[in-house]
C-alpha cells in the first residue's frame, strides 16, 4: 500500500520535474512536440503488437492450447498505451520499454517469479495421504 501511495505522489512530480528541465533545454514547443510523438509512434507501435499478440494467441487456440502468456502480454501491451497517452517522459519510456517484446517478456517473468513466490510462501501445510489403522486385526 505504502509503494503505491509513493507511485501517485512521486511519478507526477518526477514527470513535471523532468518537464521543465528538459523543456528549459530544449524548447516548450520542442518538449510538447517530442511527448506527442512519443505517443502516437508509441500507440501505432502498441496497436501493432497487440495485433501480433492476438495472432499468436488464436493460433494457440487452433492447438487447443491456453493462451496464457497471450492474455498477460496482451493486458500488459495496454498498459503500455495508457502510459504513452499519459503526457510525461518517464511513462513514455515505461509503456516503449513494456512494448517491445523482449523487455515485456523481461517484466512478465520479473513480477510472475514475485508473485509465484508470494503463493509458495504461503503454504503451511503438507499434502499427504493418511489410512486409519484398527489395533484389533
Amino acid at each position: 500500500m505504502n509503494t503505491l501511495i509513493i507511485l501517485i505522489i512521486g511519478v507526477p512530480i518526477l514527470e513535471v520535474y523532468l518537464l521543465i528541465k528538459i523543456g528549459s533545454q530544449i524548447g516548450v514547443l520542442n518538449t510538447i512536440s517530442l511527448i506527442l510523438i512519443t505517443a502516437i509512434v508509441g500507440i501505432a507501435y502498441a496497436r501493432h503488437e497487440g495485433f501480433n499478440t492476438l495472432k499468436s494467441g488464436i493460433s494457440q487456440l487452433k492447438k487447443d492450447e491456453l493462451p496464457i502468456y497471450e492474455i498477460i502480454s496482451g493486458a500488459t501491451l495496454t498498459f503500455a498505451a495508457i502510459l504513452l497517452i499519459l503526457p510525461g517522459f518517464v511513462t513514455d519510456v515505461l509503456g516503449i520499454l513494456l512494448i517491445f517484446p523482449y523487455t515485456r517478456k523481461l517484466f512478465i517473468k520479473r513480477f510472475s517469479k514475485k508473485n509465484h513466490k508470494n503463493n509458495d510462501e504461503k503454504k503451511n501445510f503438507i499434502d499427504g495421504e493418511y489410512e486409519d489403522i484398527d489395533d484389533k486385526n
